[in-house]
């Protein structure tokens, strides 16, 4: 396995410590909700909701972990936009219902095992992956491959290029997880780093690893 794995790994099942509530730790699958997750619209081979349109969820706002462990409790994460397509998709849920933003699986590799990482550096442009797959994002000054735009904003609170960690200089607090904003800074709806305290509402996507995690421990159980 690549290095670079091994670290998204670990990201993926380490504790992750998120501001003011550190020693928490990602939620297991719970196969009942996996049998019965929302599956509002579905996109090449996953399902999606968004928590909005979930009457148990619609009115939670929830810090990046706790998004996460919500959605995996239904055998999904949050939703990673891997390509365009699904990225406009996504847009288009938060353009048409007026969400003001949202999380997404995305998160900077800021944490134990990614120290020392030249291939990572500078942080803010290789340093990003999504934490549902464990892929690395385009370096986010350039480009996607296959895309015809970059996502991530351009501007922010510094009036700079996102991501520009630009808590850090209030409140020393880094912003290590991407969000998608609706038009805060007059910019549209775009990608942003934000500090993984902060409480949104969230989409999520079926994840392949835990659905088949609890397809292999439930025989029977339809999913």
């Amino acid at each position: 396995m690549q290095a670079w794995l091994l670290v998204a790994c670990a990201a993926a099942l380490a504790t992750l410590a998120v501001a003011q509530k550190p020693g928490r730790f990602l939620s297991l699958p719970n196969p009942q909700k996996c049998a019965s997750r929302p599956k509002e619209f579905f996109y090449r081979g996953h399902n999606y909701f968004y928590s909005g349109h979930v009457p148990a969820l619609a009115n939670r706002k929830v810090d990046w972990l706790d998004g996460r462990n919500i959605c995996r409790e239904y055998c999904m994460d949050l939703v990673s936009m891997e390509t365009q397509e699904e990225n406009n998709l996504i847009f288009k849920l938060i353009q048409q219902n007026d969400v003001p933003y949202i999380w997404t699986s995305g998160r900077l590799c800021d944490f134990k095992g990614c120290e020392n990482r030249k291939d990572l550096e500078p942080k803010n442009i290789f340093g990003w992956f999504w934490s549902a797959n464990r892929e690395k994002l385009s370096p986010t000054t350039q480009i996607p491959n296959g895309w015809g735009y970059n996502p991530w904003s351009q501007t922010g609170h510094k009036k700079q290029r996102q991501p520009d960690n630009a808590e850090f200089d209030i409140n020393g607090t880094s912003e290590s997880c991407l969000s998608i904003l609706n038009n805060v800074y007059n910019d549209g709806i775009a990608w942003h780093d934000v500090a993984c305290y902060h409480e949104k509402p969230i989409v999520c996507e079926d994840s392949d690893e835990l659905l088949n995690y609890v397809a292999s421990t439930n025989p029977g159980l339809r999913l």
